[in-house]
């Protein structure tokens, strides 16, 4: 039985460069020590990208009307094909490296119930990486001469015990607010949501949104009201800053002072879901301020 299981539902391997980012995500999990790894759904080359890397495949996974996989019906794939006691959703094209295993027995000595999330770092990849040799050093290397650390928006990961989220909403995965609703549920039901982004090194590969109509992020779309909705609204839609711990050096403790935590809180109290009037616009401004202090890494 590994310690961790990571799971996923990849897009199409049918794009060039999505194949190629997801190839090395793939490359990159299969390389952790006592991880299991396992791929769902059955989007072309999705079966012969699991036969290739040696991973567990699940092809069949519920879907909403356009055909797009649910993330109950994923999440319960993770939590019934697996026997870890950790489990972890990441996006398919995410390089997720020993630190990460490292923060999650770290968090799972001491707390029970927990969600370990943390902001990501961008790069541009257009080839295969080379796994060869000390890969992580020079993963490492790339990202600090090159990457650019993201805002907490992006939420990219998630681990957890495997007791937990055994019942989450029918969310459109890959489309905003349910990953949002990821932290949101465990500030409210479990009271332990961990920011790990200061010992976590979590590299996300760049690309279009070719695979989407228009070519644009699907912010705004209907299937982001619809999961918007699920989520119970904005006041629901949290972040990374909405974290209550975080990992510092294998420490869990309380968020720093910091002043784009406080200007997000200040923003939530502002917050309404009809998007318009008075107090929307303040959140908006308190949004504006926020984005240079929270693309800043923390050291």
């Amino acid at each position: 039985m590994a310690f961790l299981t990571i799971f996923t539902a990849p897009k199409p391997f049918t794009l060039s460069h999505i194949n190629i980012i997801q190839r090395n995500a793939l490359a990159a999990w299969t390389r952790l020590v006592d991880v299991d790894v396992l791929v769902i759904g059955d989007e072309p080359g999705i079966p012969e990208a699991a036969q290739e890397f040696g991973v567990k495949h699940v092809p069949v996974v519920e879907r909403d009307e356009k055909g797009i996989p649910l993330v109950n019906s994923v999440m319960g794939i993770g939590h019934a094909c697996s026997d870890s006691p950790l489990l972890c959703y990441a996006n398919a094209d995410m390089l997720l490296m020993s630190d990460a295993l490292t923060a999650a027995r770290l968090v799972s000595e001491e707390v029970k119930d927990f969600l370990l999330v943390g902001q990501r770092w961008n790069m541009d990849l257009t080839a295969p990486f080379d796994f060869s040799g000390d890969w992580e050093s020079r993963l490492r290397l790339d990202v600090a001469q090159r990457g650019e650390f993201y805002s907490p928006w992006g939420i990219d990961y998630f681990i957890f015990p495997r007791h937990l989220y055994t019942e989450v909403p029918d969310f459109t995965i890959g489309r905003p607010a349910w990953d949002n609703w990821m932290v949101y549920q465990a500030r409210t039901s479990f009271g332990m949501a961990i920011d790990a982004s200061r010992d976590v090194v979590a590299v996300h590969q760049n690309h279009d949104y070719s695979h989407l109509p228009g070519n644009r992020p699907p912010y705004g779309s209907e299937v982001a009201k619809s999961n918007l909705g699920k989520a119970g609204g904005r006041k629901h839609v949290y972040n990374i800053l909405d974290t209550n711990r975080e990992l510092v050096r294998g420490r869990i403790r309380r968020p720093q002072v910091r002043v784009v935590r406080w200007l997000r809180q200040l923003e939530q109290a502002f917050i309404n879901d009809k998007g318009a009037g008075w107090s929307w616009e303040i959140s908006l401004r308190l949004q504006r301020m926020q984005r240079p202090l929270a693309s800043k890494p923390r050291r």
